[in-house]
């Protein structure tokens, strides 16, 4: 009859929380077109730019230097090494519930059964040892290993485990995508560091040009050849070009500084090369780029691995409403008295036990953190396509804006000729009688700013160009 109850009561228990959990999986993927632009690159020539090495792309040996600093010194990469150690345990911790958890135990108790009850009215008359009653205050002593055991009978454990080790794997993936982003900024800001320096250069052989031709109206005006305007005009001119060099000075400080809060270091000089109109950019001979090359994104790669994890943690919870089996052990030494602990095998004990619960009353709080887990795994995949979304708009920008800049460039420097001839033909007139002074700073003026925006130009396309690479995944190598 016994045997009966148990029996009977298993299989109602198994029949109450083993109701089918419908669950949802989100493996559909996002469609994306052919190629990110043209079809005339091969998916061998994209895929091997987007995984160069920056030191391929960053051929600057004084640039070089500094992101190997920013490498050791950053105190972003050293905050996201820390969380991949974070996670690390995390699996560590997943990987526990599938070995026994064993303890040594040393225990003592007082216990004291009521004389009516049958554990109390037979001990009045039993003895313990030879000639002696079981004591009405019993003492329990024990020392030995207790061992207990879950079996993973619906996977919940290995779900954990799939979720732990894929959030470990995202976790690196953000220290990849915090070291392309640090080789990225440390680039544009050296190269706007070099750029803020050609503006300098420019600068100076403006002011010592407008000094030049400050020195000569004023000859003029004495032999009265000019009037005081001219030379007040050519005062000014000088004066606002003097105050922009301050200006540009505070900005390479402001620059140079963030390149070292970059690198983990106090402010010091930044090394850098001077010739940055002259340096030629990467050669980037991408014309189509097919959509496999996202996949070496650390973000992209981030997302994937944090909607698998989402995904086991959806069977995790299903799991949860089903029975777990659990199994119990203890093996030591008990007695009633300490000096009798070691009396064997009279005080040898131990205990065999295996127990099957499921969830009966709480089914609520598990379908609640199903429902929970359910939602997540929706929210992580739309992340997934947002990123993939992203990062496919973000390449085709940058492709796109490349050419363009190119042609920019290319007209820029042929104004920037043009327009030095005018300064130096002006010159000339006006040294001879022939052209005014406002003809003079007219010129000047124009040529100031079209050299101005020929850097800013090549300050653009470097820019671009370093997006370009840190986009198609570049930057972790």
């Amino acid at each position: 009859m016994n045997k009966l109850c148990f029996v009977l009561t298993v299989i109602v228990l198994t029949a109450t929380a083993c109701k089918p959990i419908q669950v949802i999986r989100q493996d559909k993927v996002l469609p994306l077109p052919g190629s990110v632009v043209g079809d005339s690159l091969s998916q061998t020539d994209s895929l091997g730019f987007g995984g160069r090495s920056w030191r391929l792309f960053f051929t600057d040996p004084n640039l070089q230097q500094l992101i190997d600093t920013a490498l050791y010194g950053s105190y972003d990469l050293q905050i996201a090494s820390r969380q991949i150690q974070q996670n690390e345990a995390y699996v560590l911790a997943a990987r526990a519930p599938f070995l026994p958890e064993a303890d040594l135990v040393a225990s003592s108790s007082l216990r004291r059964f009521g004389l009516y009850t049958m554990d109390g009215a037979g001990n009045a008359t039993t003895d313990i040892i030879s000639g002696k009653l079981v004591p009405i205050n019993l003492p329990d002593y024990f020392g030995g290993i207790q061992a207990s055991w879950e079996i993973d009978l619906w996977g919940k454990l290995r779900s954990q485990k799939k979720a732990a080790v894929a959030r470990f794997l995202a976790s690196v993936e953000g220290k990849n995508l915090v070291q392309t982003r640090l080789v990225a900024l440390v680039a544009e800001v050296y190269f706007k560091l070099q750029a803020l320096d050609a503006q300098t250069q420019i600068l100076d052989e403006y002011i010592t040009l407008q000094q030049n031709a400050l020195t000569l109206v004023q000859v003029q005006k004495q032999a009265g050849m000019a009037d005081e305007l001219a030379v007040k005009q050519f005062e000014n001119q000088l004066m606002d070009l003097q105050g922009t060099r301050i200006d540009l000075d505070q900005q390479i400080r402001e620059h140079e500084n963030l390149i070292n809060v970059l690198l983990g270091r106090f402010p010091q000089p930044v090394s850098r090369s001077p010739l940055f109109l002259q340096q030629t950019l990467p050669e980037v001979d991408i014309s189509s780029v097919p959509p496999q090359i996202l996949e070496n994104r650390p973000d992209i790669r981030a997302a994937s691995l944090e909607l698998s994890a989402s995904k086991a943690d959806l069977d995790a919870a299903r799991a949860m409403f089903y029975p777990s089996l659990n199994l119990g052990a203890a093996l030591g030494t008990q007695a009633f008295r300490p000096d009798l602990l070691l009396t064997q095998p009279q005080s040898l004990a131990y205990t065999l036990a295996g127990g099957l619960a499921a969830p009966i009353v709480n089914r609520r709080a598990l379908k609640a953190n199903f429902m929970q887990a359910d939602a997540y795994q929706y929210e992580a995949l739309a992340s997934y396509h947002q990123a993939i979304v992203g990062a496919y708009t973000e390449v085709y920008n940058y492709l796109f804006f490349m050419n363009n800049l190119r042609r920019q460039y290319e007209l820029k420097t042929k104004q920037t000729t043009a327009i030095n001839l005018a300064v130096d033909i002006s010159g000339d007139l006006f040294r001879s009688g022939r052209a005014n002074y406002l003809d003079v700073l007219t010129a000047q003026q124009n040529a100031l700013e079209t050299r101005l925006e020929l850097v800013d130009l090549r300050l653009r396309q470097w820019a671009n160009a370093v997006g370009l690479y840190r986009s198609l995944g570049g930057g972790w190598q």
